[in-house]
């Protein structure tokens, strides 16, 4: 056979062309299983690159609540508003999309037109709009122009209790209060979406590659304040820094068996709805636990406990008052009506509100001196046993620690601790006051401070809070002695506060503070001072602890007594006359 005939064999050349046709199969065979097995996750991302978009869906923030004697009744609530959106890419006439918003929302065309020229894939146009705004919106059918449900929080209770509460900002962040300081438990967990969209941007609800996780609601929270005894407290504080010309103050009530705080207010105040409306942002913070001062000689009955605590002196002790003492280079005095130098009690020391007094109570931890030992048993009590110079841990956004100084680095120290005893030199919040004192009476025992009694999840698990016992404050015996110390004083001061004659029924005792207001620089102002007063109330024992703060109040006579006073004298008549104060033997 020749080499033509071999070339031209039918059965060759059907053989050469299956070959190639089974090559030509294999290549396309390989690269669709590279395509569509090894790079299907690739290139399925790719194909939706352009369809795909993912959604946060906000949680709704949990429910705050309070009690209303024996009701429980909202303070804090959600309410539906609406978020309008654009993604500029589907937006094809931005300055007619912007002309027809503009119409429903207000605002300036062109800024609504610049949001809708953004090189992004989402920007949002306006927030909290009402439901009408929403369904005219939608009603245009505006490619790429959208809204999304949120809530907003509302307060029916008003004011009520703002610097307590602290409010949510725009971008959902809880700020101040209880807000800021429990806002991972209030804010609950944003679920998201990730959804096939349309080519106008719409997701496609049936679409397989659609991805939703639900969001989690927050835990609702129920606080230990009444809110019935929180109204009649914010007013009668306001009364009160009215009549004493002071423009801001402050007021708290607790149970001091408990650490429970049943009321607590500043003045001046503000609607934490509208809190973007509010100029200076002083007026968010709660000063009755953020912004520490001088407290004066409220701190005098603390001196008192630690002394008698230690042993150092007695109930019934006497000594001789100099009406003046002179520590380093420095000279104590008290005020005019001390009576001059006498033979003087323990009782007296608080009665008569003396300076000399209390340092000497400093004396006897020392052994009869101001010394080491004395400052450091007594910075011992103020840090360790009353807890002041740091947070009490309280549920509120920028507590603050106050400060004590060391005993044993400064600047005349001895000078230094003397007047701490009457509350100058160191700094506390009337909440750290009122908790210390608390501990010192009620039996010894210093609880936490605490505003939230329980917290039910989503789940309806309810988590209760218990009394949280922190430390020892003082011995039974020595709790005693300073609720009679304290009675005693009421007993021979209450005319001045405007208080009742004591009787058998109810036992109320307390005590004034008067401070100088420090300079920036250092030093006191001479003609500016703040007045203070912490006290109790209660039957067989005490029920509540009260503690107001008069800021620089333009009153004759001692700011404690012309100013703070009155206040404590018309929220201890409120709590007997409103809210179940047990009498003695009851």
């Amino acid at each position: 056979m020749n080499q033509k005939q071999i070339a031209y064999n039918p059965i060759t050349r059907v053989r050469i062309w299956y070959g190639l046709l089974l090559v030509v199969l294999a290549v396309f065979g390989v690269r669709l299983f590279y395509l569509q097995i090894i790079r299907h996750d690739y290139y399925k991302k790719s194909a939706l690159s352009g369809q795909l978009k993912q959604y946060e869906i906000p949680a709704v923030r949990g429910v705050i609540e309070a009690h209303d004697s024996e009701e429980v009744v909202p303070i804090v609530l959600n309410e539906k508003r609406y978020t309008l959106f654009a993604d500029p890419k589907y937006i094809k006439d931005p300055a007619g999309a912007a002309a027809k918003v503009q119409k429903v929302i207000g605002g300036k065309q062109e800024d609504l037109e610049a949001k809708m020229r953004q090189k992004t894939r989402y920007a949002i146009l306006a927030k909290k709009l009402e439901k009408a705004q929403q369904e005219k919106l939608d009603a245009l059918e505006i490619k790429g122009v959208g809204t999304r449900e949120e809530s907003i929080r509302t307060y029916p209770q008003g004011s009520l209790a703002a610097q307590l509460l602290g409010f949510v900002d725009d971008e959902g962040a809880g700020r101040y209060g209880l807000e800021q300081a429990l806002n991972g438990t209030l804010k609950g967990k944003a679920g998201q979406l990730r959804a096939i969209t349309d080519a106008a941007g719409v997701p496609l609800v049936a679409n397989r590659d659609n991805i939703v996780n639900q969001p989690q609601t927050g835990d609702r929270v129920l606080l230990t304040i009444d809110v019935s005894m929180q109204r009649q407290l914010e007013d009668i504080l306001k009364e009160g820094l009215d009549k004493a010309r002071s423009k801001s103050g402050s007021a708290l009530i607790m149970d001091p068996n408990t650490g429970a705080i049943k009321a607590m207010a500043n003045y001046p105040t503000y609607n934490p709805a509208e809190f973007y409306k509010v100029e200076n942002g002083e007026v968010f913070n709660n000063a009755a636990a953020s912004s520490p001062l001088e407290v004066g000689s409220i701190m005098k009955p603390l001196t008192a406990a630690a002394a008698l605590d230690r042993g150092v002196v007695s109930a019934s002790t006497t000594y001789y008052d100099p009406a003046q003492i002179k520590v380093g280079d420095a000279t104590i005095t008290n005020v005019e009506e001390d009576g001059g130098a006498a033979t003087r009690s323990v009782a007296d020391i608080l009665q008569l509100s003396l300076n000399t007094g209390a340092t000497w109570l400093l004396m006897q931890m020392g052994g009869g001196e101001i010394n080491q030992k004395a400052r450091e048993t007594w910075h011992n009590y103020m840090t360790e046993h009353y807890r002041f110079g740091k947070p009490t841990g309280i549920e509120q956004g920028y507590e603050a620690g106050g400060s004590i100084p060391d005993p044993n680095d400064g600047f005349g120290l001895n000078i230094q601790f003397a007047n701490t005893t009457f509350g100058q030199g160191m700094t506390a919040t009337p909440l750290q006051m009122g908790a210390a004192l608390s501990g010192a009476i009620n039996g010894g025992t210093y609880y936490q401070p605490h505003l939230v009694e329980q917290v039910t999840n989503a789940k309806g698990k309810v988590t209760k809070t218990q009394p949280k016992k922190l430390t020892t404050v003082v011995g039974e015996k020595t709790s005693r002695e300073l609720r009679q110390l304290m009675q005693h004083v009421i007993a021979k001061n209450h005319h001045l506060y405007g208080l009742p004659a004591p009787t058998d029924q109810y036992q109320i005792g307390g005590k004034t503070g008067t401070a100088e207001v420090p300079k920036p620089g250092g030093g006191y102002y001479t003609d500016r001072y703040n007045g203070t007063f912490m006290g109790f109330v209660g039957g067989d024992k005490p029920e509540y602890v009260i503690v107001v703060r008069v800021n620089e109040p333009i009153v004759k006579g001692y700011a404690g007594t012309t100013a703070a006073a009155p206040i404590f004298t018309g929220l201890t008549n409120m709590l007997i006359n409103n809210f179940n104060v047990t009498p003695r033997g009851q």
